[in-house]
């Protein structure tokens, strides 16, 4: 009797054990069933054109993406970000002027594949394909929106904070834009590559 007494109080305590520890592991904080990502700054860059020499230009970056996570390793995520653009120096074939670059607006949906880890730091690699506008500039030549097809590849580290409600994050994406043949000669006459940078506010909307 005393035998199977101490077996069932070893049985309960290892329950115990075993409830504490899950406890403790759903309680690392972490992206939510939807998290919101805002972003108040960041920068993209287009290179120079390999054949046309469309001139190269960096932008200011802000917007705003929603991803609604599967589980805590996979999810989707729509994103609208916009490039607003900046006075510089642009290099064209007939010499260099100081112009402001074009206002740009990015719309994707990606898939995104975090790190297989339980911590406050979750590495994550993501991609994905949608649209590029730019924006009617008159003094560059652009006269009216053009929508280009792209594509983006990249990755990022979300951190959240111990309440588990906020968090922050950095990206890094590298951009393909499609070419067309009725692109003006800004911009998107040969496919253009680019990099997008950006430091965001992580709210968990859904946890």
């Amino acid at each position: 009797m005393k035998r199977w007494v101490a077996v069932r109080v070893a049985v309960i305590g290892l329950g115990v054990l075993i409830g504490s520890q899950a406890r403790a592991q759903e309680a690392v904080p972490g992206p939510g069933a939807v998290v919101l990502t805002v972003i108040p700054g960041g920068a993209t860059f287009f290179a120079q054109g390999k054949n046309t020499k469309e001139p190269s230009f960096d932008n200011y970056g802000l917007g705003a993406s929603l991803e609604v996570n599967f589980n805590r390793f996979v999810g989707v995520e729509g994103e609208v970000t916009g490039a607003l653009g900046v006075t510089q120096d642009l290099q064209f074939a007939g010499g260099r002027s100081s112009l402001k670059s074009p206002n740009l607006v990015n719309y994707s949906g990606n898939l995104v594949v975090a790190a297989a880890n339980r911590s406050s730091v979750v590495p994550y690699v993501t991609g994905g394909v949608g649209g590029l506008t730019l924006l009617d500039t008159s003094i560059l030549g652009i006269s009216g929106a053009k929508t280009f097809l792209t594509g983006n590849v990249g990755g990022g580290v979300k951190w959240f904070a111990s309440t588990g409600r906020w968090g922050l994050r950095g990206d890094y994406r590298f951009l393909a834009v499609r070419s067309d043949d009725e692109a003006p000669s800004f911009f998107g006459q040969e496919t253009r590559y680019g990099h997008r940078v950006y430091g965001a506010v992580l709210i968990n909307v859904v946890r």
